[in-house]
């Protein structure tokens, strides 16, 4: 019965729509969050059983011309996401082991935010054994343990985070390729010897991949590595370097002959 465990859903055509559409969009893992696709389907379900005939129709025709990607990065598991979203709400200190390319370490923190960049979630806070502001993935976060000890909220170095992160992850690369990969988003996340920018997928076998590079010879070289086909769809200057390349090579391969 309406009402019984929630109060009425009281919403707009277009509000509607947009639940539905994030619900099926958590269900493939595009939240980064490790909800089950059966929790996430059974919500939409039950939503769309509510909805008045016309707009049953609407959402299911925008549902059956959207496709949903399944992302390749580990998902969050959701009570690591609200244990770390509490002690951010109540100023309290957290302390997790922390893995990286060095090894792992551990880390007692002040939490200030959590930021989803690229499908990934980061948790940004002050390391009170470095005495500065880090920033570290929740995948790579483990043995998660809220200290009990407060904290006076620091001034941010940044009113937006997220692109104060993104600034930080590109460093010096300013030079904006955008390319489509024939392969999926997993696929091409596996092979790809390391992605500096950002994988969307956009049809069934493809991926748009935003790149940020300080060089044309970098990302050419791994792109040569990862065997991987693909479309330049921005910029012309470097389809001029691909080009370049391919002759220089081919000069060098039959000059051997």
């Amino acid at each position: 019965m309406a009402g019984a465990a929630l109060p009425p859903l009281m919403l707009e055509d277009d509000e509607a729509i947009a639940t539905v559409l994030g619900l099926r969009l958590a269900a493939a893992g595009g939240t980064g969050i490790g909800l089950t696709a059966e929790s996430a389907e059974r919500a939409a379900a039950k939503l769309r059983r509510i909805l008045p005939a016309s707009l049953r129709r609407r959402t299911d025709e925008v549902l059956a011309a959207v496709e949903f990607g399944r992302s390749g990065h580990p998902q969050i598991n959701p009570t690591d996401l609200s244990a770390v979203a509490s002690a951010i709400a109540a100023h309290r200190c957290l302390a997790f082991a922390y893995s990286r390319k060095g090894g792992p370490s551990s880390r007692t923190v002040e939490p200030m935010r959590l930021v989803q960049i690229r499908q990934r979630w980061y948790l940004y806070a002050w390391d009170q054994g470095r005495q500065d502001w880090r920033n570290f993935r929740l995948d790579r976060i483990a043995d998660l343990r809220a200290t009990g000890t407060p904290f006076r909220p620091r001034p941010l170095p940044a009113d937006d985070l997220a692109e104060h992160l993104r600034a930080r992850f590109h460093g010096r690369k300013t030079i904006r390729t955008v390319l489509t990969l024939h392969a999926d988003v997993r696929d091409a996340a596996a092979r790809l010897h390391r992605i500096d920018g950002s994988l969307e997928a956009c049809g069934e076998g493809r991926c748009r991949y935003v790149a940020y590079v300080d060089s044309f010879e970098w990302l050419t070289v791994v792109l040569a590595v990862s065997d991987i086909d693909f479309t330049v769809d921005e910029t012309a200057e470097f389809r001029d370097h691909l080009v370049q390349t391919g002759q220089r090579l081919l000069g060098a391969a039959n000059a051997g002959r």
